[in-house]
């Protein structure tokens, strides 16, 4: 009885975690892009951001629906995957930080002050609880630079 509870229990808290890369599947094809800026880009203050989604919707964070997510900007910081935190973004969802932008309300466009200088920017979906599908829907990583 005491090894049935255990697994019972076991399975109960296994299901009360955040989910795992891997638990929301992309659509085929899937793409995220940015609309209005280009690698190599020089812009001004305040820097617009486009959002482009290909195959997918886009819906708030914390709905359900299938074929669907939201976008982050990943600023300043390696590519999706990659650095230190790499794994653990993949795995339990995507950090909120300077470095790390979410758009939970399903926005698709922002207006950012970033200082003069290169920045690097990449956009990612996210599932409804902020983890990457798999596979991952990332665009490139573009360089940009503000005057």
């Amino acid at each position: 009885m005491k090894r049935i509870l255990s697994l019972t229990t076991a399975a109960l808290i296994a299901l009360s975690l955040p989910a795992f890369a891997g638990d929301t599947p992309a659509p085929e094809g899937a793409a995220v892009y940015f609309i209005n800026l280009a690698d190599g880009d020089t812009v001004s203050n305040p820097v617009k951001v486009n959002f482009g989604l290909a195959g997918m919707g886009v819906a708030p964070a914390g709905t359900e629906k299938e074929k669907t997510g939201h976008h982050h900007l990943l600023i300043d910081r390696p590519p999706l995957g990659e650095g230190p935190d790499g794994a653990e973004e993949l795995a339990y969802g995507i950090p909120a930080d300077d470095h790390h932008k979410h758009f939970g309300g399903g926005q698709t466009e922002v207006s950012l002050d970033l200082a003069p200088g290169q920045h690097t920017l990449q956009l990612v979906m996210g599932d409804m609880n902020h983890v990457p599908h798999d596979p991952p829907v990332v665009s490139d990583v573009i360089t940009i630079t503000v005057k």
